[in-house]
């Protein structure tokens, strides 16, 4: 990716830095829940990975040549293997089928070295988790190091039924003691946590960290809205896992981008990427995900409003970031730092 000059000295994000491709084998595919399987990855010489953070996720590059994202839900003081939880959504685009359907032990894959966009918050005094379905996968890697660090939690964990609830096992000992309540709606949502009065008050030193389903991710958000800035942390997907795109994106219209250094001016269409039209101009980016997840293609720009659809870059980082694979302008023209 490009480097980022502040003040005159360089500046990368590392959190957004391309990843480095890794083959592994899949060691094992293990049952957690009804259409909801566990894929352990090690490391086909049998050595030791890349280390990782909780919070972190890898890039899985599927039979068919396409690229998903997962959450690494192991403890982070493992060494010898990574491990996902995948739910099987037949209505997805084929990623989870495909992890479900094709993956079996034995084989060898490509992933990605872990990359952590949810990283817990260093200096929290408690750590409530709420967790929405497959979003306890990030969420079980950080509870592992909360309980390591003797630090103080609470987990609120909602899913529809039991029999489609992963790691239930895992958490027994922690529902027990009082620190993990499991709330189950059974598909109404009026019967699920009371997230007002969940949230309504904390303690200083409380850090908030939410992963789920969107409708989920927009109720803790609106019934957090109060809460210190810094206090929030999530990691949002749509049900397909890409980023969330609204009606208010469409339809789409051709806007200018300009590159500020080379003076060069090109037309985006409808349909087509930044990095396509610069692609088709002789302008190459450095792309990996294409979605707005990897930051390999985080661009600066100097003016101009853009229509941000990453699911990385938090409120800061859009005033001065686009990442140009899957973002367009709501302005007639974006003057890009290239």
């Amino acid at each position: 990716m490009n480097a980022v000059v502040l003040h005159g000295a360089p500046l990368v994000r590392q959190d957004l830095v391309a990843p480095v491709k890794l083959t592994v084998r899949v060691q094992s595919v293990s049952y957690l829940a009804d259409d909801i399987n566990a894929f352990e990855f090690v490391n086909v010489e049998g050595g030791t990975l890349p280390s990782f953070t909780p919070g972190s996720h890898i890039d899985v590059q599927l039979p068919d040549g396409s690229i998903r994202q997962y959450s690494l839900c192991n403890a982070s003081t493992e060494r010898h293997r990574y491990v996902v939880a995948v739910l099987r959504d037949p209505l997805g685009r084929g990623g989870s089928v495909a992890m479900h359907d094709v993956l079996r032990a034995g084989r060898t894959v490509t992933i990605s070295t872990p990359r952590n966009h949810f990283p817990l918050a260093t200096a929290a005094s408690m750590h409530v988790f709420i967790a929405g379905g497959i979003g306890i996968t990030p969420i079980m890697s950080m509870i592992t190091e909360v309980v390591r660090k003797g630090e103080s939690f609470h987990l609120y964990y909602c899913a529809r039924v039991p029999h489609r609830t992963a790691f239930t096992r895992e958490l027994r000992a922690f529902v027990d003691s009082g620190v993990t309540s499991i709330h189950y709606d059974n598909g109404d949502v009026r019967n699920g946590l009371d997230l007002k009065a969940t949230l309504q008050s904390h303690a200083d030193g409380t850090h908030l960290y939410y992963c789920g389903p969107s409708g989920l991710m927009d109720a803790v958000e609106a019934a957090s809205a109060h809460w210190p800035r810094g206090t929030r942390h999530c990691e949002r997907f749509s049900a397909s896992g890409s980023p969330v795109r609204t009606a208010a994106d469409d339809p789409e219209k051709p806007f200018a981008i300009e590159l500020a250094r080379s003076k060069k001016c090109f037309t985006v269409h409808p349909g087509e990427t930044i990095v396509d039209a610069l692609k088709l101009h002789g302008v190459e980016v450095e792309t990996s995900c294409r979605e707005g997840y990897c930051g390999a293609c985080m661009t600066r720009y100097l003016s101009g409003d853009p229509l941000h659809r990453d699911s990385v870059l938090d409120k800061e980082d859009r005033e001065e970031f686009v990442m140009i694979c899957c973002s367009r302008a709501k302005s007639a023209s974006l003057v890009l730092d290239l």
